[in-house]
């Protein structure tokens, strides 16, 4: 099955999405890669819904990705007097290191690293910023603040901390219980939540083993502050604009969303934006027009992906949500203006071999008006390298590796197909043209633009580049 557009699509399975049935359903509509969110799943859990996803991917005859959420820290308030108090604007306010409080005035956080890091004048929100508080004194166990914005706080909602860098690793015991039971399933992406530093990516990635790919969640803005270093420890990132809009003011979300966007394509790593994109069609059949235009930004801006959360995984109308951001994703590639805003942005190749052979490809491509770009690629990166370039052409991604392929279901314009590996460079090139063909990209008399890497077989080592004629012309 051939996707009519370049831009993948995640969709997070959850009640309304797993059974057989609506997974299929979902696939056929456009969805790329399933995400499983490990906040409301269970190892047990995951091993049901990862059999019924690999149970399709054998059905349909297509490799599909697979994504395991782990949940992270959450930091939550304590039991407040009678399950709420109602807080206005100018109060003090004390808080304390408790699980519980019989005072109006006090209210309870049983999390001693928030005290150990909490200075004056940093910010809390507190159930997705619905109440702000601003530090005027801290110690060890407590901290006085005074309320900037009013309402009402209820036991045990989320508490957001964007001024302070918790020591708190990214992961919990119970991330570490389904991190481990997703690696041995053979999931393919692991998304790390609640990244702050750097180390946290460096911890699940030594957890890993290189037995899956890891993605890390930027939904903190002291993430931001290390965004390149972070990037080069991650294999691919996720704008989590949830959070990211909780603890940022509002306004500056879309620059972040396309900084972190270009940060990542420049590093030729997947992108993936998050989080409300189509969040009217949890109820509605149709979405906003705001929505679209999210969405369709996205895809002007090159992400490699975007994503539908509480719409596929509790929505009343899943299948219909992945069918409309395939559509928008589709038109907004052909637009007139699509490919000038996407070669605008194009990074300048690095000094290697590998991305020198991409920009000609990237250049070739367009002079010889080729129909596809075949790339064979064995650990992913020639593929991930033709991917970043963002060329006219669809491009074909061999592979002997069905974690390759599967991996590479996240990455923007890459179609992975199964193949052995090529015996000699005669090899290379009539099995790309057959693929090319039997896969819908290319009809006889046409060209196409072939990447490779010699010695055939050793990972990493593109330095190759033919054009070719269907049909051996």
């Amino acid at each position: 099955m051939r996707r009519r557009r370049k831009t993948k699509i995640v969709a997070t399975l959850g009640p309304a999405s797993s059974s057989p049935e609506r997974m299929k359903a979902l696939f056929e509509a456009g969805a790329d890669v399933f995400r499983i969110n490990m906040s409301h799943n269970t190892p047990e859990s995951l091993k049901d819904v990862h059999g019924r996803v690999r149970a399709l991917e054998g059905e349909v005859g297509r490799p599909i990705g697979i994504l395991a959420d782990l949940q992270g820290p959450k930091i939550r308030l304590g039991k407040l007097p009678g399950g709420s108090i109602d807080l206005k604007e100018g109060d003090r306010i004390r808080l304390l290191r408790e699980d519980s409080s019989d005072d109006p005035h006090v209210l309870p956080i049983p999390h001693g690293e928030v005290f150990a890091a909490l200075k004056q004048r940093h910010c809390l929100l507190i159930d997705d910023g619905k109440v702000r508080l601003r530090t005027w004194a801290s110690k060890p166990d407590s901290a006085e603040a005074v309320v900037e914005l009013g309402g009402t706080v209820k036991d045990r909602k989320g508490v957001n901390l964007p001024d302070t860098l918790l020591p708190l690793s990214a992961m919990t015991d119970k991330d570490r219980r389904d991190l481990h039971a997703a690696l041995d399933l053979g999931v393919d992406w692991v998304a790390l939540s609640f990244v702050q530093r750097p180390d946290d990516v460096a911890e699940l990635r030594k957890l890993a083993s290189g037995r899956a790919a890891i993605l890390a969640k930027i939904e903190k803005p002291k993430a931001l502050e290390s965004l390149s270093e972070i990037l080069d420890l991650a294999d691919a990132l996720m704008v989590a604009r949830g959070d990211l809009g909780v603890e940022l003011p509002l306004e500056t979300v879309p620059g972040r969303q396309k900084e972190i966007t270009r940060a990542a394509r420049k590093l030729g790593k997947p992108v993936i934006v998050a989080t409300q994109m189509l969040e009217s069609m949890i109820e509605s059949p149709s979405p906003t027009r705001a929505e679209v235009s999210d969405v369709a930004s996205a895809v002007f801006d090159g992400a490699d992906a975007v994503m539908l959360s509480a719409e596929t995984a509790t929505g009343k109308h899943p299948i219909e949500a992945v069918a409309m951001m395939d559509k928008i994703a589709a038109a907004a590639e052909g637009d007139p203006l699509y490919q000038s805003l996407i070669d605008a942005t194009r990074p300048p190749p690095e000094q290697t071999t590998a991305d020198a052979i991409m920009d000609a490809v990237h250049q070739v491509t367009h002079t010889v008006q080729a129909r596809a770009i075949v790339t064979w690629t064995k650990s992913g990166s020639t593929g991930l390298r033709a991917s970043r370039e963002r060329p006219e052409a669809p491009i074909v991604a061999l592979t002997p590796l069905i974690e390759t392929a599967r991996r590479l279901s996240v990455a923007w314009g890459l179609h992975c197909v199964l193949t052995q590996d090529a015996q000699d460079l005669d090899d290379v090139v009539e099995r790309a043209t057959e693929m090319a063909q039997r896969e819908g990209f290319a009809k006889p008399g046409e060209r196409i633009v072939i990447t490779a890497g010699v010695p055939l077989g050793t990972s990493g080592s593109t330095n190759l580049l033919r054009v070719a004629f269907i049909g051996g012309r």
